[in-house]
């Protein structure tokens, strides 16, 4: 199995732990190395919440070609670069239940950046896998970005973007 990293120190070296409203990571050692909020400097993994995990994960495996890290049931991992991409399902989890999302609507907008050519290589194996694309590739001067947007399964927005 492998390990996520927090700062330059593996995780098992850690155990999380909460104090004064403040997260404080403990060494094995046990000693304390307080950080506080304005410390936090990634984001480092993503879960999408699924109506329907088998077709989002073929999505994300298959469509995008992302690296397919756990599989089980009701949890998948999918390694994009240095971040991980989980997917599980909507609904009752743990401590709370995580509501309704209206067919269509998006629940979140997850953006990809890829080399300048590989925008228009992306939406010609989009078109060809058979992804409806919302705006095929377009450049926006302002932003210096060339992008193409189409959704997941899950109706989330999907944008492939190049800086220039």
């Amino acid at each position: 199995m492998k390990l996520d990293k927090i700062g330059n120190f593996r995780r098992d070296q850690f155990l999380d732990r909460q104090c004064s409203g403040f997260p404080i990571l403990w060494q094995l050692n046990m000693k304390a190395v307080h950080m506080s909020m304005n410390e936090i400097h990634s984001l480092d993994h993503t879960v999408i919440l699924c109506r329907n995990m088998a077709e989002t994960r073929s999505f994300y495996r298959d469509v995008m070609k992302f690296t397919l890290e756990v599989d089980r049931e009701n949890w998948a991992s999918f390694r994009v670069g240095a971040t991980l991409l989980s997917l599980r399902p909507r609904g009752k989890w743990s401590a709370w239940d995580d509501g309704n999302l209206e067919t269509g609507a998006a629940g979140v907008q997850l953006a990809f950046r890829v080399p300048l050519p590989a925008v228009d290589t992306c939406h010609s194996e989009l078109v060809a896998a058979g992804v409806e694309i919302l705006r095929a590739p377009t450049d926006l001067p302002d932003w210096r970005h060339r992008t193409l947007f189409f959704r997941d399964p899950e109706d989330n927005l999907i944008e492939i973007y190049a800086e220039y």
